[in-house]
């Protein structure tokens, strides 16, 4: 790589917000639509989480976990590769509690939870020496609505569009789980391009411009892997604030801190 491109790169590259740090780890927030590392399916992009935080820090770091593109909020990264080990060990134990806010379409009337295997989605260049006919994996995601609105905008035979805000936590960890769980029942997440539809992705950015996926990973609760204090680290709603606050749904980060330490599955129904 050339020196002139290698200065372009930490031009265009965004000051990454640092929720949490130590010598440790270190959680950032993760703007929407900025992947996390290179990607040969990817190649036109030059700017990445990984290498951005690499900069910042002017230190290595090791990525545990990872985020969709399109989606934003907290992404943690190890100091070391120790450490990473020790947070891989968690997080493939489920040892991790992770709570997202999605706005999807439609009213959401019941908290519950969604048990709905989800079939490996392989990607066709990266993953083509794969298997190609595995079985559906076990899929389980809690849902909790928070908050609806109705706009007084004609979509399809609708003379009014409705959209509900849900608060989300993955009891597995498959790919697009969210997203896709949030298809299968009838309220895809507004922005997915993927599994979400056009119309509804349309009218958000010609009425409300918004252009983003509505996905927010917004609190992340773990066990530090060295000290084995209990770690909290949140999001906070950032550029999605003003939308909130035109829909009339709650705009302060400590309601939602709140709403997630009340959260109990044990009283969560099947959906």
């Amino acid at each position: 790589m050339s020196k002139q491109h290698t200065e372009s790169e930490l031009i265009a590259a965004p000051v990454l917000t640092i929720l949490y740090q130590d010598q440790y780890l270190v959680a950032i927030d993760k703007p929407a639509g900025m992947l996390v590392h290179r990607s040969f399916l990817d190649r036109h992009e030059t700017v990445f989480v990984m290498q951005t935080l690499r900069n910042q820090l002017g230190q290595h770091v090791f990525p545990v976990h990872r985020l969709d593109r399109p989606t934003s909020g907290v992404l943690l990264f190890a100091l070391s590769a120790d450490v990473a080990r020790l947070l891989t060990e968690q997080l493939t134990e489920q040892h991790w509690r992770k709570f997202y806010l999605a706005v999807c379409r439609g009213f959401v009337k019941q908290a519950g939870i969604l048990d709905y295997p989800l079939k490996e989605q392989l990607d066709k260049i990266a993953d083509k020496l794969a298997d190609q006919d595995k079985d559906k994996q076990e899929a389980v995601t809690a849902l909790w609505p928070l908050s609806v609105v109705e706009l007084p905008i004609a979509i399809g035979r609708y003379p009014v569009a409705r959209y509900s805000l849900v608060a989300l936590q993955p009891l597995t960890g498959r790919k697009h789980q969210l997203r896709r769980h949030l298809s299968h029942l009838r309220h895809p997440i507004v922005g997915d391009t993927t599994h979400g539809e056009g119309k509804h992705n349309r009218l958000f950015a010609e009425h409300l411009n918004s252009h983003r996926l509505l996905l927010i990973a917004k609190r992340l609760e773990l066990k530090h892997p060295v000290t084995g204090i209990d770690l909290v680290i949140e999001a906070p709603l950032g550029e999605v604030v003003q939308l909130f606050t035109e829909f009339g749904w709650p705009a302060d980060d400590s309601w939602y801190s709140n709403f997630f330490e009340q959260s109990e599955l044990s009283v969560l129904t099947p959906l």
